[in-house]
């Protein structure tokens, strides 16, 4: 049976990939994921604000006594912490491509344009196989328009496209007026791949400190739902490849979302929750499910069931919400 795909005109042996996670930065770890069956893997984003703090804390050195010392490094947590600074990241990187014959993805996490290019120079010369840019912005200003939201998006992906060789894909949110016609632009600005979809971390509230605090929560199945119905409505009508991120837990989540018109599944929650040997439980469970179908291939799998594909194209749209309803009281009643 043929496993193979190709996201980011990468030749993949499967389409299941270790997504950004804390995992990804240990060595041993990275080699379990590889060993599991783990096609690809992408490392934790590199931050723009741990950039600007690298830059802030050598101008400071530079400008002012050694006793002092960068303001702006508070901001971020001890050494001990998986967030790595520029220098040490891109030191892992070259340990991973040293240690892993799978490729293995860089990943950029910001806003502006500053920082962007220049890095994604150096994760490139590192050895990045391709650069997943996360372009994490909640826009909280009520005078700015969601079209020139959507274009810093677009001028982001334009400056690093423009300095680096390598497969660029951009992690998504779904919070655009209208996502497809998002991401046709952003396939026309250049996108090898798009990642849907990214979860912003919400905040929480601390009532006994009364301070608002971090609060990181793992996927859940139902999360699958949102990128599930987007990479149907999406395949078939972009150059781009599609990898499909967030709620994905089992070997039939994997299978929906291929058959959906993904072209990679990405895991981390998964992989976070049960350890780097559920890439072989999950590959089993598809081989086995494929074969009691006589599917031959991957190839024969992918957007077999996408908007394009099935007889009642509708029920990816409004449809399906009034036929969800009318179910949800029948059983009801």
């Amino acid at each position: 049976m043929e496993m193979k795909t190709r996201y980011l005109g990468l030749e993949l042996r499967n389409p299941l990939i270790s997504s950004a996670s804390p995992v990804n930065l240990d060595l041993d770890a990275a080699r379990r994921c590889e060993d599991a069956g783990a096609a690809a893997l992408v490392m934790p984003s590199l931050f723009e604000e741990q950039i600007l703090a690298e830059s802030r804390e050598l101008d400071h050195y530079l400008t002012h006594g050694t006793e002092s010392y960068a303001e702006a490094l508070s901001y971020f947590p001890a050494q001990g912490d998986y967030r790595l600074g520029p220098e040490r990241y891109l030191e892992t990187l070259r340990a991973l491509k040293g240690s892993l014959e799978i490729p293995v993805i860089a990943s950029l996490n910001g806003v502006s344009e500053g920082g962007w290019t220049a890095y994604a120079r150096h994760m490139e010369a590192a050895g990045a196989d391709a650069i997943e840019l996360n372009v994490y912005f909640i826009p909280t200003d009520p005078g700015l328009s969601g079209r020139a939201v959507e274009q810093l998006y677009i001028d982001v992906l334009s400056r690093v496209k423009a300095s680096v060789k390598v497969p660029v894909a951009l992690k998504l949110s779904p919070f655009f007026s209208n996502m497809a016609e998002m991401a046709g632009r952003l396939d026309a600005a250049g996108a090898d791949g798009l990642v849907l979809f990214n979860r912003f971390y919400q905040p929480d509230l601390d009532l006994d400190e009364l301070v608002v605090r971090p609060n990181i929560l793992l996927s859940t199945p139902q999360a699958m739902r949102l990128p599930l119905r987007w990479i149907a409505i999406l395949h078939g009508r972009l150059r781009a490849s599609l990898a499909a991120s967030s709620g994905i837990h089992t070997a039939t989540d994997c299978l929906k979302m291929l058959m959906a018109g993904a072209d990679a599944v990405m895991l981390a929650s998964a992989v976070y929750t049960r350890g780097p040997e559920i890439f072989a439980e999950l590959l089993g469970g598809m081989r086995a499910w494929m074969e009691e179908r006589e599917y031959d291939s991957v190839a024969q799998l992918k957007g077999s069931m996408s908007q394009k594909s099935v007889a009642e194209p509708a029920a990816y749209e409004r449809a399906l919400y009034v036929r969800a309803l009318q179910r949800f009281a029948g059983h009801a009643g």
